[in-house]
């Protein structure tokens, strides 16, 4: 398959580009350790903004399809705008009726480690603002080691998500 730049984002690019927003960067400041042995959840609000996307399509020049991919990076920025790191990831659809669904795959670098978060995006296909969606946390690394918990992500422009990252 050859790679489609885009050029704009549509409904399902930004969607996918976006996912890769998902979770922590402020969490980067944190320390989940102690959140755990205090039996609390740490809560996290990141915004994510779309750095470069590509979409490998089954029909290129064609309609959506099963099976089309799209690779993302987006950097990552706390509430008062400071970087706190970025997240590459695929979407790949798993089906283009019903407004469509996508399952990706994503992984934030952030001071201190990795998270891994993966799930579904539904409606993506659908006209208007890319979906909000929520995602498992299924991993991580160094300080992130073990981690668990959810990330909930809505479109507040063009290309830029905020994601509540919930770690259990």
């Amino acid at each position: 398959m050859r790679p489609i730049r885009a050029t704009r984002l549509g409904t399902a690019t930004a969607l996918a580009a976006l996912l890769a927003c998902a979770p922590v960067a402020a969490a980067a400041a944190t320390d989940i350790d102690s959140a755990h042995a205090k039996g609390k959840d740490k809560v996290i609000t990141l915004i994510g903004k779309l750095a470069e996307q590509t979409r490998f399509p089954v029909n290129p020049g064609g309609k959506p399809a099963q099976g089309d991919r799209t690779v993302f990076r987006s950097i990552l920025f706390d509430e008062s705008g400071k970087q706190v790191g970025e997240t590459g990831g695929t979407c790949d659809t798993t089906r283009v009726d019903n407004g469509g669904a996508e399952v990706c795959v994503v992984t934030y670098t952030l001071p201190g480690g990795q998270l891994s978060v993966q799930g579904m995006v539904f409606g993506m296909l659908n006209p208007g603002p890319p979906p909000s969606f929520d995602n498992g946390i299924t991993g991580g690394t160094g300080k992130y080691d073990r981690a668990r918990g959810s990330v909930h992500a809505d479109t507040i422009a063009p290309g830029t998500r905020r994601f509540t990252i919930d770690l259990d």
